[in-house]
This record gives structure tokens, C-alpha cells and sequence, in this order.
């Protein structure tokens, strides 16, 4: 997500769509949503700061513009993040139903780890909640978010896309990080348990 400033970054152009839409209009919210993607972009190439997640901001701004501008109004803009939001609760939730948490496979890639983890239950168990809890946001953002799309609140998505942004990020990476402690702690009891057993086992 490209860390703090990745979410700063990330809720700049909407910061400025919602108002300059209500004030200017569509065309000129659309312009400005891409030009504050454009300079971030231009910022962080100038501090030599990754630039995939200002590559990937500067993309879906200019989705959301062309949804907005291919919808015809402002609140078009939010469209891609709603229904994404809807796809990666699917998806989340899935995985914990068919007992393969993305959580846990994120963190072995991260690590270089096998998937040997998966055997060990606790940690499975870990991984299981952190997943779901990603789940719960991303279906609390499509709910949110949609309810308010239906009933027109173009400005009141704007801020819902913000503070279902930061505080929720927050929990669910706070809920994984102590969801990963736990794993890594079940796996190493488990590892030091193996040695033990094969001892027993010689004798």
C-alpha cells in the first residue's frame, strides 16, 4: 500500500474531486483528481521513493475519472473502489472457507517460507482471523459505500472513502501483525517440538 504515505497519497485526489466537482463540475474535478496523481507522481520519482504505488494511484485515479466521465457524474468516480471492495471481500472470505488464508500465504511469500505452516493449527488459525478481519473491512466499505452511491451522496462517499480508509487499514493491520506473532510463535513451539519427537522416537 506503499505504507503512511501511500495512504496519504492515495486520499489526495479525492480530497480534491469532491469539491472541485461540486464547485466547477465534472470536467474540471476530473482534471484536478489528475493532476494531483500526476504531481504526486512527479514527487515521488523527484525523492527517489518507490514509485509502484504512485504508478498504481495514478492508474486507478485515472479509471475512476474515466467511470466518472463515461457515467456522467461525479459519484461515478467512486464506483471502482466500491465494486473492488465487494471483490476483495469475496475473496478474502473465500480463502478462509476453503482453508487457505491469504494472510498466510502473503506473509510465506514475504518470507520465503513453505507452505508447511498450513499443518501446524494455531497458525493456521492466526492467519484465518487476520483474513476474515480484511474481509469484514472490504464488505464494510462496499456496504457503506453503495448505500451511499444509491442514495446520490457524492460527498458523503468522499468522506466515507477516507475514514473507512485509514482507521480500518490501521485495525486489520494491527489485527495481522498480532495475527503473525501468534503464528510464528505456534510454528516455532512446532519446530523445536519435531526434534523432540524423532528423539523419542530413535529411543
Amino acid at each position: 500500500m506503499g505504507g503512511v504515505s501511500g495512504l496519504i497519497y492515495s486520499s489526495l485526489p479525492v480530497l480534491v474531486f469532491v469539491p472541485v466537482s461540486s464547485l466547477f463540475g465534472l470536467k474540471w474535478a476530473i482534471a484536478a483528481a489528475l493532476g494531483v496523481a500526476t504531481l504526486i507522481l512527479v514527487w515521488r520519482l523527484a525523492r527517489r521513493e518507490t514509485l509502484q504505488p504512485a504508478i498504481s494511484g495514478f492508474f486507478a485515479v485515472g479509471v475512476s475519472a474515466g467511470i466518472a466521465y463515461l457515467v456522467g457524474e461525479s459519484k461515478g468516480y467512486f464506483l471502482l473502489g466500491i465494486w473492488s471492495s465487494l471483490v476483495y471481500a469475496g475473496v478474502f472470505a473465500l480463502s478462509v472457507v476453503i482453508r487457505r488464508p491469504i494472510v498466510g500465504y502473503a506473509w510465506g511469500w514475504v518470507n520465503g517460507r513453505d507452505r508447511n505452516w498450513r499443518g501446524v493449527r494455531r497458525a493456521l488459525t492466526a492467519f484465518d482471523i487476520a483474513t476474515c478481519v480484511w474481509a469484514l473491512v472490504f464488505g464494510a466499505r462496499f456496504l457503506v459505500q453503495n448505500r451511499l452511491y444509491d442514495e446520490d451522496q457524492t460527498g458523503l462517499l468522499g468522506v466515507a472513502r477516507i475514514a473507512m480508509g485509514w482507521p480500518l487499514t490501521a485495525v486489520a493491520a494491527l489485527v495481522t501483525y498480532l495475527a503473525i506473532r501468534a503464528a510464528q510463535r505456534a510454528l516455532h513451539a512446532a519446530e523445536n517440538a519435531e526434534p523432540h519427537a524423532e528423539e523419542a522416537r530413535a529411543d
